[in-house]
């Protein structure tokens, strides 16, 4: 059965938009999906289904909705496409430290106009580099005071964003059995 990774969108981050992990994984396995697991306490979930990515997203932000009222936005990977992810990390030769190293997952591909602004917003010693529905970052001085940072975390992209660092995205692989 196809594998999926879904990457809930800003929750528990301090107190607010608190989802229990424990809780969102018996509730996905009371709704059909198989072989549930979650990685850390920030939304990520690997889980089997015969359904399409799109379907999964859509019953992922439902449960979520109905069991913590919370309207979470979700991306969704196969665990082919992230593998594929790691495979083409363009800033493997840089990024030196797995937690400064992000990968931003988008819900579809960029506009030429936010692309340029992701590029502009990126210091000097960072590095930005947009492929398909992923933009890799490396933030060498950390993302406190990173404008680059600013703007993948926000909303003002155009599309869904969720990040993670380079040790959850290996590490997700890892779970997907990838």
């Amino acid at each position: 059965m196809p594998r999926y990774v879904a990457l809930l969108r800003g929750i528990n981050i301090g107190s607010r938009n608190r989802v229990s992990m424990p809780e969102l994984r018996a509730a996905m396995e009371g709704a059909g999906f198989p072989e549930v697991q979650t990685y850390l306490q920030s939304g990520n979930v690997v889980l089997e289904s015969r359904a399409k990515a799109e379907s999964v997203r859509r019953k992922v932000e439902g449960l979520v909705a109905e069991r913590s009222g919370l309207e979470i936005a979700v991306v969704v990977r196969t665990k082919a496409e992230l593998a594929a992810v790691v495979r083409r990390n363009p800033l493997g030769d840089v990024a030196t430290d797995p937690k400064r190293h992000q990968v931003t997952f988008l819900s579809k591909k960029l506009a030429a106009k936010a692309v340029r602004e992701l590029e502009a917003a990126a210091t000097p010693e960072e590095r930005v580099v947009v492929a398909g529905r992923e933009v890799y970052a490396w933030h060498p001085s950390g993302v406190a005071r990173s404008k680059l940072w600013a703007k993948l975390a926000g909303k003002g992209l155009g599309v869904t964003a969720t990040s993670r660092n380079w040790t959850t995205v290996e590490a997700l692989l890892e779970l997907a059995g990838g």
